[in-house]
């Protein structure tokens, strides 16, 4: 079985790629899904960002404010630093697993989204890596399409490597301003 990593900048096309891949019955797991899944009303990870970032980031629902959690995580390096000691090793036991799963039904290839598979030093662990990328604008465009200010979209920009480095250390790079035909082929010439 070969293992692939797709990762990129944020708001840089992960999810549409994905989207593609699912749509040609690749087997997919997406971090940012598990990452949601892990901080779920009655999860571990739930109680420890609680008692770690306080009762302001527990919305009146009992459930994760995931918005008031990124206003302290992405101002502060060092809370970031903190959530994503709670949230990664979970978040990478849940991928390994599905990865494994996969091997048992003898998958040829499956792809794991990591939008900090770099940085989070994943890699060692995949077989290849793919890059998503665009241009700086177009990426601006999509953060604001997601009703971010100036300041959020800097500061989760700045949370991630460039996407240059990214690009650098990927073994393939896909270009997502095109049409959803266009991604779709560039990722047939790396899957299929």
């Amino acid at each position: 079985m070969k293992v692939f990593g797709l990762t990129g900048g944020i708001g840089m096309g992960k999810s549409t790629a994905a989207q593609l891949l699912r749509q040609r019955n690749f087997p997919v797991v997406d971090t940012d899904v598990l990452a949601r899944e892990i901080v779920e009303s009655g999860q571990p990870a739930l109680r420890e960002i609680q008692e770690t970032f306080g009762r302001q980031v527990i919305g009146p629902d009992g459930r994760l404010d995931r918005a008031a959690l990124a206003r302290i995580a992405f101002a502060d390096p060092a809370a970031r630093q903190t959530l994503e000691s709670i949230t990664h090793p979970r978040i990478r036991a849940l991928w390994r697993n599905q990865v494994e799963i996969w091997r048992a039904e003898r998958r040829e290839v499956g792809v794991v989204v990591i939008p900090l598979l770099f940085e989070t030093g994943a890699e060692a662990e995949l077989d290849a890596t793919i890059c998503v990328a665009c241009s700086a604008a177009a990426q601006q465009i999509r953060l604001q399409e997601r009703g971010w200010d100036a300041t959020q979209i800097a500061q989760r920009i700045a949370a991630q490597w460039p996407t240059e480095k990214k690009i650098a250390r990927a073994h393939f790079m896909v270009w997502t301003e095109g049409s959803p035909e266009v991604l779709d082929e560039q990722l047939s010439r790396i899957l299929w």
